[in-house]
């Protein structure tokens, strides 16, 4: 009998007993999914007296779907008598452990179980313990990402229709006099600014002026009341020039005029731009002493320098500015699209990506001014980035990846170019790729959209509805609900303008989550009869876990 019982304790302590569902805590449980990942901790308990001191046993996380399997990390742990690298286990009183596994997520497991595989060895015999269901299913809402539409970046115009103009000529006058020299008037630049009115009389279409002004100046050397005088006079004189100009091309405009002392403001300019000798102590004296005279005197005891500001600063104050401000109007948008339909070759640059960006609305139509943007202006980035944009919105990726990487090597750091190459990445799964080019994207269009896009799939929720804020498209509202902001996703899926089934099936998600079982039901349901593909993830998705019956009777 003591035969039988010695044999009965040895066939007991050679094995490995099973281990259940209560020896695991998995975290979170359902598993979820973040950024393209599953992952999960684990917390196992090895009961008492269960590790056998020359026992080794690797635990193995299987995620299990249909169709398939994913391995995760394994962990491996050893009795008290092994050499190894394992964690050890006592054997009279047991442990616990934590383990991090993850999975890369696949559709399927939407339906799915987690279990605890086992390879286990007690010395050299390789010892057998079932494996056992520790969790189940994957909330897989963040993957819904792929399901909302992310605006590409437009690479912008610069057209202005009106833009101001100013031509603007000085007159100098010699010291005290105000007569005007013919030397000054046969300036070239003061022969341009004539011409400019002319062209502006004779072009009153595509030309409106604004103003004529006539502003003189006397030095701030001598007296005050003398300068005064003779700064009026060289206003009277240049504004009858300007008037005599005026008659000449039979102009009707008026001339506005002012004059100005003693241009201490003018001589502070030119003194900070000079290469004057104690310039800094010049700047100083106009900074301490606001009284003309006071200010003159200071300056004309520093007789080292008085003689240079004499010859090269004075001389330049003593002068009439005369300035035209007028507007060059270009061509108004009926002009723009009767010119296309012409020839569109006599199109500006700006005008033709004006055009194609806002003038014209069906594709095809973009795409041809698209094109002969590229063909009349090959080295501009715009076109072929927006051609990109075009294919991106269509879901022709390898044709928007050939646009976009045609636009690149005419422009590496446009931003718009580098945005939807990062958007492309996100669509691609390729996060640090996105991360790259989004490095490079702050200042287009859409920057903060795709931004918003990159953070979500990277499990950054807060951060995507921040980047997404006002923003009223699925995928901020997905943000905002991933990031438990459900006030602000139901304002955000009730402003959408276009509402698609994805926009039902996130306020499906979202009644589901506050309890609103009608709303659940009355969303799924539109969201089904508009894309019949979410019936088949409905039936499967763990946010309506609570809703089984609703969702039995919907998707059946």
């Amino acid at each position: 009998m003591l035969a039988v019982a010695s044999a009965s304790a040895l066939s007991s302590c050679s094995k490995l007993g099973k281990l259940g569902a209560e020896n695991f805590n998995v975290t979170p449980t359902p598993l979820e999914a973040v950024g393209g990942q599953v992952p999960a901790t684990i917390n196992g308990t090895f009961p008492t007296k269960y590790m056998k001191k020359k026992a080794t046993v690797t635990v193995i996380p299987v995620l299990k779907y249909e169709g398939g399997e994913a391995v995760g990390q394994s962990a491996t742990f050893q009795g008290e008598k092994v050499e190894g690298n394992g964690t050890t286990i006592n054997y009279k009183v047991g442990g616990t452990y934590t383990m991090k596994t993850n999975f890369t997520y696949d559709d399927a497991m939407l339906s799915s179980d987690l279990y605890a595989r086992f390879e286990a060895k007690k010395g050299k015999k390789t010892v057998k313990i079932p494996e056992v269901k520790i969790g189940y299913g994957v909330v897989a809402t963040s993957q819904l990402l792929s399901r909302c539409a992310i605006t590409p970046a437009t690479a912008p115009d610069a057209w202005q229709r009106i833009i101001a103009h100013k031509q603007e000529e000085s007159i100098k006058f010699l010291i005290n006099v105000a007569t005007l020299r013919t030397s000054e008037l046969q300036k070239v630049g003061i022969k341009d600014l004539v011409a400019v009115l002319k062209e502006i009389n004779d072009d009153k279409e595509s030309r409106a002026l604004q103003g004529i002004e006539v502003s003189a100046y006397a030095s701030p050397d001598g007296k005050y009341s003398f300068n005064e005088q003779l700064a009026e006079k060289r206003q009277n004189v240049s504004a009858d020039y300007m008037k005599k100009e005026l008659k000449k091309i039979k102009m009707q405009a008026e001339v506005d005029t002012k004059f100005t002392a003693e241009d201490w403001e003018g001589f502070q300019q030119l003194v900070s731009q000079s290469n004057l000798q104690d310039k800094d102590v010049i700047l100083r004296v106009l900074s301490m002493y606001q009284d003309p005279e006071e200010r003159e005197q200071q300056i004309s005891n520093m007789s080292e320098v008085y003689t240079d500001i004499k010859e090269g600063i004075l001389p330049e104050l003593r002068r009439a500015r005369l300035i035209v401000n007028y507007d060059v109007i270009g061509r108004s948008d009926e002009q723009i699209l009767a010119q296309y339909k012409q020839d569109p070759s006599k199109l500006s640059v700006e005008e033709l990506v004006y055009g194609a960006n806002k003038l014209v609305t069906d594709e095809n139509t973009k795409k041809d001014w698209y094109n002969t943007l590229t063909k009349q202006y090959p080295s501009d980035y715009r076109a072929v980035n927006n051609l990109a944009q075009l294919a991106i919105a269509n879901g022709d990726l390898a044709t928007a990846k050939q646009y976009l990487e045609k636009a690149r090597s005419i422009n590496k750091s446009a931003s718009e170019v580098n945005t939807n190459l990062g958007l492309m990445a996100i669509k691609s799964g390729d996060v640090n790729a996105a991360e790259t080019y989004l490095a490079a994207g702050s200042g287009a269009n859409t920057f903060n959209e795709v931004m918003g896009a990159l953070n979500i799939a990277k499990g950054n929720y807060t951060q995507a509805a921040a980047n997404m804020k006002g923003a009223t498209s699925n995928a901020a509202a997905l943000a905002q609900i991933l990031a438990k902001d459900y006030s602000s996703a139901k304002n955000t899926l009730n402003a959408i303008k276009k509402a698609d089934a994805t926009t039902s099936y996130l306020k499906a998600i979202l009644a589901a989550r506050t309890g609103d079982a009608n709303a659940l039901a009355t969303n799924l349901k539109s969201a089904i009869q508009q894309d019949a593909t979410l019936a088949t993830r409905a039936a499967k998705d763990l946010e309506f876990a609570n809703y089984a019956s609703t969702i039995k009777e919907l998707v059946k």
